[in-house]
């Protein structure tokens, strides 16, 4: 699942952010939003910085959350007050490409 959950937030390029949430679903787990904090935690080298709360907030503490909103302004994301514009700056994960099954029509036979 963690695995999974890197590979999510690798996708998320410079100057866009995902919530905890997003990833989650992204990835195929909805409601797993805390698994993706032990995601970055134990995984270096991901663009931790990239990932934020619900409705664009910073929930990093402290130095690391100024650490969080100085990286990301570098990357051109834009805040109001203390949230990000997420209608700018929300990354929308593609859909996974999944073949549709055409729907037969059942004729009772």
């Amino acid at each position: 699942m963690l695995d999974k959950l890197r590979t999510y937030i690798r996708k998320i390029p410079s100057g866009k952010v995902a919530t905890y949430g997003d990833v989650a679903r992204a990835a195929g787990f909805p409601g797993a939003a805390r698994q993706v904090v032990w995601a970055l935690r134990s995984g270096h080298g991901l663009p931790w910085h990239r990932v934020v709360g619900a409705g664009g907030r910073i929930s990093l503490p402290g130095e690391n959350g100024f650490e969080q909103r100085l990286r990301l302004e570098s990357e051109g994301v834009t805040f109001r007050g203390s949230k990000i514009a997420m209608e700018l700056h929300g990354f929308n994960f593609k859909k996974s490409k999944k073949t549709k099954m055409k729907k037969r029509k059942f004729s009772g036979k």
